[in-house]
């Protein structure tokens, strides 16, 4: 049976098994998210182009449907962007790489299947993807159990690469403790010395709470509050309208669609006007700001990426990214939201995935452990592989360190105040692989 999220308007023009044309395998069309269909098979232009050679199998599980669903789109369009380029450049090591892409439905029970079926059914010889850290969190020992990378491209709960880290999964990008290391010194130092934090109450939300909470603290802070609120709650009244009391800032943590619903109806309880306004830069994200508004505005956020050509992402590398995903995004919203950093995470893990093949030889599972050494403290750098930045890969918890970017959203876009060098996000590693 064809998933949902195939019929979907976004969908149809997409390159994927039984549609593909040498014009959209050349990457001349300006396909937007990649490959349908929950298996997708080589096609001919991919045998013309490459011969006999054998594919890598890369699976890329993503909330194609469900409450995560507009995020996931825009992350396959990382995932599918790296990919194009891989593929137009003679792939990695004169091989293409064969997408494999399943939706999970933002279900953790869905995405524990489909990540057997990726490792079982269609052999994947590595994963790159995710987006909910739920889901991340149970699909984590399935690639364990059948010793396949897990390049995750998304997922930020902390306990990834801290209590239930693995041997098998990676982190390219940042976490919410090396954010509140950047952040809390100013938003204690520049902002107030009180705060409330409101929070997407599942396994991201709660880890990253409690991260701020530690770091504000450190920093000479308090956090006076805090406010849970269920994944997907579309009428927050209830758990704002009770959030009251003599403090100096709000301080949000949500994503995608709720992200929208904080900011609106926070501004319309007037919590926004009243308490200073700061948060994770997700309630922010490009992809967001149109539904926002005005009701945005002075919003002060950390984010890994922003969508700006201001310093110092004023770079030919950066552009190039750029403008390929602003002309991909445009094909899934006709409004043409800017890239966010859900694109730019997946685009660098999966970039992350080819060096290390590169490096170490990878012909398939059988060489996994080969690709984990050539993963553990891969150094990236600034580049068309990596246009966000520098970034280490820390062998001892597979967690990654990189610049951080706070930024102010002003007259509707983001606005760079502070750029905080990856040196001063590191946070000591709490991972004992089994």
């Amino acid at each position: 049976m064809a998933e949902r999220w195939q019929d979907e308007e976004w969908a149809k023009d997409l390159w994927y098994s039984g549609k593909a044309t040498r014009r959209k395998f050349l990457g001349l069309g300006a396909a937007a998210a990649g490959a349908l269909g929950a298996t997708l098979l080589v096609p001919p232009p991919w045998r013309e182009a490459f011969g006999q050679a054998k594919p890598y199998k890369i699976g890329t599980l993503q909330p194609l449907s469900g409450a995560g669903a507009a995020g996931g789109k825009t992350a396959l369009v990382g995932t599918q962007m790296a990919v194009d380029r891989i593929n137009k450049a003679g792939g990695i090591n004169g091989r293409p790489i064969e997408l494999v892409i399943a939706d999970y439905e933002s279900k953790p029970d869905v995405g524990r299947r489909k990540a057997e079926k990726l490792a079982v059914e269609d052999k994947i010889d590595a994963h790159q993807g995710g987006f909910l850290s739920n889901v991340c969190l149970a699909c984590m020992p399935v690639f364990e159990e059948h010793k396949i990378v897990n390049m995750i491209g998304v997922c930020l709960d902390t306990t990834i690469t801290t209590s239930k880290c693995s041997r098998y999964t990676f982190r390219s990008f940042d976490y919410a403790p090396a954010q509140a290391v950047a952040f809390a010194p100013y938003l204690v130092g520049k902002m107030g010395k009180k705060w409330h934090i409101a929070f997407a109450d599942y396994a991201w939300g709660q880890s990253t709470r409690d991260a701020y909470a530690e770091q504000i603290k450190k920093a000479g802070g308090e956090v006076v509050g805090t406010t849970g609120i269920p994944l997907g709650t579309a009428d927050m009244t209830p758990f704002l309208s009770k959030i009251s009391g003599a403090f100096d800032g709000f301080f949000g943590i949500f994503f995608g669609k709720d992200g929208v619903t904080i900011g609106n109806q926070a501004f319309d309880l007037g919590l926004t006007k009243k308490y200073r306004w700061a948060g994770d830069g997700a309630i922010a994200e490009a992809t967001n700001l149109p539904a926002l508004g005005n009701k945005i505005e002075g919003f002060v956020g950390i984010n890994r990426y922003v969508p700006v050509l201001d310093p110092p992402l004023n770079t030919p590398h950066h552009k190039k990214f750029f403008d390929d995903a602003v002309a991909r995004l445009k094909q899934i919203d006709p409004s043409g939201p800017l890239p966010d950093r859900y694109v730019q995470a997946n685009f660098e893990a999966m970039n992350a995935l080819k060096v290390g093949i590169q490096k170490s030889g990878f012909q398939g599972r059988a060489d996994t452990p080969k690709l984990i050494a050539a993963l553990e403290g891969l150094e990236m750098k600034e580049g068309d592989d990596f246009p966000q930045g520098d970034k280490t890969l820390r062998k001892d918890d597979h967690q990654a360190f990189l610049r951080e970017f706070i930024f102010e959203i002003k007259d509707g876009k983001h606005r760079i105040v502070e750029v905080v060098p990856k040196e001063k996000t590191v946070f000591p590693p709490a991972c004992k692989f089994a």
